[in-house]
């Protein structure tokens, strides 16, 4: 259920007469009173005598009666929304609902005669209107404060007396959402959504990553926003403004948002402490330099940089620190900096992974003395390397970073849940899901490569790396090997020894860096890590195939087609050499 509060000037007869209206699709209704004030208002929608001038001077009274010490804003006007799942209510229901926010908010408290006037208007089954007045009936100017917060709190104890879906409490740290008139209007433009949300996008991502103010602004322009800076009589900018082109209103004005009505943090001060964070520009990874234009590895570089410090972000949040909350801003970064650099397999996913994150990086916990400055520096070299070559690659370097984001994503969650951060925490569940499912996307190829590798290795090896796979992950009650699930895990540990490395070392080290009890595939993980830390190439090539057999190829003697001495019978049962699976 939600409550939406918003407030107004003047007299009441513009909203009740749209309450009582059509509607601006003919959505309205049955339109009638579910409860008022005093029990028996006048109901234009029941009662054909009474009409909605009577109902609006009536409401009005309170406020025309002290005249010129009427307050600038006389209207407070309320809806109130069930989830579409919800059971049916009724008038009763919502009668009584209406009466407990107009309790709750301070507008009329139960057993207060003197209280401001209100009605509670219902033209759908979902949800109704409650319009109120600010003027108490004894004179006395309404004495509202956090009402909004007042009305979420009320209507989280409705949904479960009522058994109603029970939404998360916020905090009071979320973007705000597009008005209805704003979802009106982009419907009417054929807009996929509105422009606040398409603004406030497009700012986060202009944000990743950026080293300067100037920098900022200049990114602004390039993703076509039309951009207002806001100067103080000094000169010095003050804040800024942003619209898309061609959204105008009734007066052919572009329609602003500043910063901060788009998010809390997106305002120029929250941005100037990001920005004071790191990281310095640096020349030779900008998108106009000619080495960064060449250099075809860069998208592969700084994924598996972003790789290595989201890491080390996912292992603070599971420290549990308050210091950890800069992690969650950097780590958004680095999720808006890969959806603007993605190609389209990966792309649709991570933009709605980043915009489910974008709540996680969000409450009132300050770390004060954090350094994001390598989550940053790592979406920056994203950013540029995806601007100087076109869209990032997506494959092997991809599905690094995404494996290691899903547990930054998981750690986010449990982080905020901790802490009793029930939007936030939800939040970070929502980007891990849409992160999984880009990383099966990116890493499908990948994959498949190291699994038929896994399954190719001549039986000896492979059963030593198996059984260094058992012992260093302590899983001595799986079946014996070869196990189908360590093929990819065993062809990486190869790779890695053909390299120089020590499998089991390696392995090891791997699974000492944060938990992965909460990881869908342990072995991925393992699997990306250990390439990362060999410096293995990110993308795996395919296993050599055996030459074909040519008419000219030398045909084998009459011994070699002789058919090979039958096995002693001891190896088929000795653990050492196990026969193969079929």
């Amino acid at each position: 259920m939600i409550p939406k509060i918003r407030t107004g000037a003047g007299g009441t007869y513009g909203l009740i007469r749209y309450l009582y209206g059509p509607g601006k699709r003919d959505e309205h209704t049955d339109q009638h009173l579910v409860a008022s004030w005093n029990n028996f208002a006048p109901d234009p929608g029941r009662n054909p005598r009474h009409t909605i001038a009577q109902l609006a001077a009536q409401l009005d009274q309170p406020v025309k009666a002290i005249g010129g010490r009427a307050p600038a804003t006389t209207i407070w006007h309320c809806s109130v929304r069930a989830d579409p799942g919800d059971r049916h209510l009724d008038d009763n229901d919502w009668a009584t609902i209406a009466r407990r926010i107009v309790h709750a908010t301070g507008i009329a408290p139960e057993g207060d005669t003197a209280a401001c006037r209100w009605v509670a208007v219902r033209h759908a089954d979902d949800h109704i209107h409650i319009a109120a007045t600010l003027v108490r009936q004894d004179g006395r100017l309404a004495g509202l404060s956090f009402d909004r917060r007042k009305a979420q709190a009320e209507a989280r104890l409705i949904e479960k007396e009522y058994g109603l879906r029970q939404l998360n409490p916020g905090d009071g740290t979320a973007a705000k959402t597009p008005t209805s008139q704003e979802r009106f209007k982009a419907e009417r433009t054929a807009r996929t959504e509105t422009p606040r949300e398409t603004l406030r996008e497009a700012v986060r991502q202009a944000v990743a990553g950026a080293a300067t103010e100037q920098e900022f602004f200049t990114r602004l322009h390039e993703a076509g926003l039309r951009v207002k800076i806001r100067h103080a009589p000094s000169g010095d900018v003050l804040g800024y403004n942003v619209a898309l082109p061609g959204d105008r209103n009734r007066d052919s004005e572009p329609v602003w948002f500043a910063g901060s009505t788009l998010a809390p943090d997106l305002s120029l001060p929250r941005i100037r402490r990001r920005l004071d964070a790191g990281p310095t520009a640096d020349t030779t990874s900008e998108p106009g330099n000619r080495s960064a234009r060449l250099d075809r590895s860069a998208p592969a570089r700084y994924r598996r940089d972003a790789a290595h410090v989201a890491d080390r972000a996912a292992a603070l949040l599971d420290g549990g620190d308050d210091e950890a909350a800069a992690q969650l801003v950097g780590a958004g970064e680095l999720l808006d900096a890969l959806a603007q650099t993605s190609p389209a397999a990966t792309r649709t996913e991570l933009r709605d992974a980043a915009r489910a994150f974008e709540r996680a990086t969000r409450s009132h916990v300050r770390a004060e003395n954090a350094d994001i400055r390598a989550l940053r520096s790592a979406a920056r070299g994203i950013v540029h390397a995806g601007s100087a070559l076109g869209r990032g690659e997506d494959g092997g370097a991809t599905a690094m970073v995404l494996s290691t984001l899903v547990l930054v994503a998981l750690a986010a969650a449990r982080w905020h849940s901790a802490r009793g951060h029930a939007q936030q925490a939800t939040a970070s569940r929502q980007a891990a899901d849409h992160l999984r499912a880009a990383y099966r996307q990116a890493a499908a190829t990948p994959m498949r490569t190291m699994r038929e590798a896994g399954r190719a290795l001549p039986q000896t090896d492979r059963h030593r790396h198996d059984t260094t796979i058992r012992n260093v992950l302590d899983n001595a009650r799986r079946p014996s090997p070869p196990v189908r699930e360590y093929d990819a895990l065993a062809a990486v540990l190869a790779e890695a020894e053909n390299a120089g490395h020590d499998p089991k070392a390696l392995l090891e080290e791997a699974a000492s860096w944060c938990e992965l009890d909460t990881a869908r595939s342990h072995d991925d993980v393992l699997v990306w890590r250990i390439r990362r830390i060999a410096d293995l190439p990110a993308n795996p090539q395919p296993p050599r195939k055996a030459p074909a057999t040519t008419k000219n190829s030398a045909k084998p003697t009459r011994s070699a087609q002789r058919p090979a001495p039958p096995t002693p019978a001891r190896s088929a049962v000795d653990p050492h050499h196990p026969t193969p699976r079929r």
